[in-house]
């Protein structure tokens, strides 16, 4: 029997309206927006900020990791040797202001220094001609995971239980079963006691960069600041202060500025450059470049000091340096900006008439 003629546009328009459903769907699972049943939805920079979020209580208005810190700021006296890895204006001789905040990770502005193992140090330059370095350093030269997949399970161990209130152990055990590339951060640790200061505490970019020179010349490094004082572990006398690390900066900052000497490590053919687990081989120390000198001299509040409303973003950097292929660069960058439009909404909600301000 033949089909009526009518039926034809019909069966046709079906199939347009099936196609239209199947990529609208598709697109929309792409962009995070639905998933299909048992299959987890693609990791976005909100999903990573909500997991974040979920290690704590809300603190609106903080930071969503680095919560702890506060503000610094001073210069950078450039000694023109980082000119021979890199044409960045900020390698040429000269002295060159910037805002910076000091941290310690975490997503709890009220947490105690002495829960902290790491310290963190975060700066933004200003250059000639309009240009920013942005750059922002653990005490730790490695990071605990490799991909931000990895970093997303780990925090999503971390997350309390919800009868409890506390963080499940096994979960965690599960996660460095999957992960023995961990290891590596926590025997660094176990190894190298946290600082007894802000000041007196190595810090390290993690991630590589690529530098390039004058004559067009590429290279991968990475970089750390290394303090004039003499590193010293904390102690019990020390954690006896809530918010030590604040207050022992701030005495001595009273006495004169800290300083810090930036050290480039250049890369050899198959050091690891996308692989922010793995350090690269000791000797690779013998051939650092002493940049100049990290001045700071003076320390004020987060809460409304310059630091406040800076998104320390690693991928802002001057003509001369750009990202290397670690994945957890552009992860870093675009968490950076969700924490930052979430907390600066959160600030200008509070200070609509009839809101309080934290």
């Amino acid at each position: 029997m033949t089909k009526a003629p009518y039926l034809r546009p019909v069966a046709a328009y079906a199939i347009i309206a099936l196609t239209l459903g199947v990529v609208a769907g598709s697109f929309a699972w792409v962009a995070g927006w639905i998933y299909w049943p048992f299959v987890p939805p693609p990791l976005t920079a909100a999903r990573m900020i909500d997991v974040f979020e979920s290690t704590t209580r809300k603190h609106p208005g903080f930071r969503r990791n680095h919560a702890k810190g506060l503000c610094v700021s001073g210069h950078f006296d450039s000694n023109g040797g980082g000119a021979q890895l890199s044409r960045a204006s900020v390698f040429k001789r000269g002295s060159f202001p910037f805002i910076g905040r000091l941290s310690a990770p975490g997503s709890d502005p009220t947490q105690e220094d002495a829960d902290a193992p790491v310290r963190s140090f975060a700066l933004k330059m200003s250059l000639p001609q309009g240009e920013e370095w942005r750059t922002a350093m653990n005490s730790v030269p490695i990071f605990a995971v490799s991909t931000p997949d990895a970093l997303y399970q780990q925090l999503a161990a971390l997350q309390p239980d919800a009868a409890s209130g506390r963080v499940d152990p096994a979960k965690m055990e599960r996660f460095l079963e999957k992960h023995p590339e961990t290891r590596a951060f926590h025997e660094w640790l176990a190894k190298h006691p946290a600082s007894s200061n802000f000041y007196n505490a190595s810090y390290f970019s993690i991630n590589a960069f690529r530098f390039t020179d004058a004559q067009g010349n590429t290279r991968f490094v990475r970089w750390s600041v290394v303090p004039e004082a003499a590193y010293q572990p904390v102690t019990a006398i020390d954690t006896r202060d809530p918010d030590f690390l604040a207050h022992d900066l701030s005495k001595r900052l009273v006495r004169g500025p800290v300083r810090w000497h930036l050290m480039i490590t250049p890369a050899a053919p198959g050091d690891p450059t996308a692989d922010a687990t793995r350090l690269w081989p000791q000797e690779r120390e013998l051939h650092r470049v002493d940049a100049g000198v990290v001045v700071i001299d003076q320390a004020e509040s987060q809460i409304d000091g310059a630091c406040r409303d800076i998104n320390f973003d690693p991928l802002v950097l001057p003509a001369g340096i750009e990202p290397s292929d670690d994945p957890l660069l552009a992860a870093r960058s675009s968490a950076y900006a969700v924490s930052f439009n979430r907390r600066t909404r959160e600030e200008a909600q509070a200070a609509q008439p009839g809101n309080s301000r934290r």
